[in-house]
């Protein structure tokens, strides 16, 4: 289903595949080691899936550092960031940023996430600001999709609902 949200305050068209109570559809991305990453790797374990359009921009950086802090905190949480930066652009922020406990992956060479998932800004080529919490058999129990591109989801809904599923 396409959905409407804004992008500076134009609309922007977005696809809206997942929703709460559906499974998580697998997909497959790229590590800032160039590495291949699969999502059902982490089958078992409750996972944040944390999307943004890129970690060049100061509301994606904000939520990055957020997630990796509060990954810490508790054992058993995934907390994996994903966006269509190029694996260079995530390592060299994440060492810049000290990012060592979320995963952070790369969308741009399989597609499999704005293809199972959804999430793609169609006039942009980026993917939306998403924020998934997936419990252990990997339901989907918290959804986010930010009206607005440039807004900061919302941290402590998808955290009460972590600490509800640990």
């Amino acid at each position: 289903m396409k959905k409407t949200i804004s992008f500076k305050g134009k609309p922007v068209t977005v696809e809206d595949i997942v929703k709460v109570g559906d499974v998580f559809p697998t997909f497959k991305a790229v590590t800032k080691e160039l590495a291949d990453f699969n999502l059902e790797d982490y089958k078992g374990k409750v996972v944040v899936i944390n999307a943004f359009p890129s970690v060049d921009t100061g509301i994606c950086a904000l939520q990055t550092i957020r997630f990796n802090k509060e990954v810490k905190n508790y054992n058993d949480l995934v907390v994996i960031t994903i966006s269509k930066d190029l694996p260079f652009a995530l390592g060299r922020f994440c060492a810049d940023k000290g990012i060592e406990n979320a995963i952070t992956v790369s969308d741009y060479k399989y597609r499999d996430f704005e293809n199972n998932a959804g999430g793609l800004i169609e006039e942009l080529g980026l993917l939306a600001r998403l924020v998934y919490v997936v419990d252990r058999e990997g339901v989907v129990r918290h959804k986010e999709l930010c009206e607005e591109v440039g807004s900061e989801p919302n941290y402590e809904a998808a955290l009460e609902v972590v600490k509800k599923l640990l």
